[in-house]
């Protein structure tokens, strides 16, 4: 698999340089912030390990999903509510987190997720010009809900949702 293919994947294809570079930087820094905050909080060498590449991918995604070569990709002609709603439902970081993080439940996990899931129900079934308010008010107000995870992993549902119902569901 050459270069190309793995950013096409990885960002998607057609991606600018710049948008590359600044995902993989945002990835980059995301992980690096994550893995001190493990560190701190104690977390055993595997939790840290998937805590690097959780946020890699949260970070990084987050970054991706809003940049215009995803919105060309994933909102292109033959894209349905079911592709997005099952790119939301594939996300099921928080349930490996429960696995490995200490102090992170699963009841943590279906909660993140859940809010997810929903978030993205009511984003894809809002008019479409109504879409990105849905997600901003959705998001807003998930954020008000403790969810029960270690403070070092406070960043995982902001970001979670950031990425995908501020970013991946919104077509622009």
């Amino acid at each position: 698999m050459n270069a190309r293919t793995i950013n096409d994947r990885l960002v998607a294809p057609d991606a600018t340089a710049a948008e590359s570079a600044l995902c993989y930087l945002t990835a980059a820094a995301g992980s690096t912030g994550a893995v001190l905050l493990a560190l701190d909080a104690g977390f055993p060498g595997l939790a840290v390990a998937v805590i690097a590449l959780v946020a890699f991918d949260l970070c990084g995604g987050a970054v991706v999903n809003s940049s215009l070569a995803a919105k060309r990709h994933f909102h292109r002609p033959g894209r349905t509510h079911w592709h997005h709603l099952g790119f939301v439902a594939v996300h099921v970081q928080p349930f490996v987190l429960a696995l490995v993080v200490p102090g992170f439940g699963w009841g943590s996990a279906a909660l993140v997720y859940g809010l997810a899931l929903t978030g993205a129900v009511a984003v894809l079934g809002a008019p479409q010009r109504m879409r990105k308010p849905v997600a901003f008010a959705w998001v807003t107000l998930a954020l008000l809900i403790p969810v029960g995870l270690p403070l070092a992993l406070a960043w995982v549902t902001p970001v979670l949702m950031v990425k995908l119902l501020l970013g991946h569901l919104q077509a622009e």
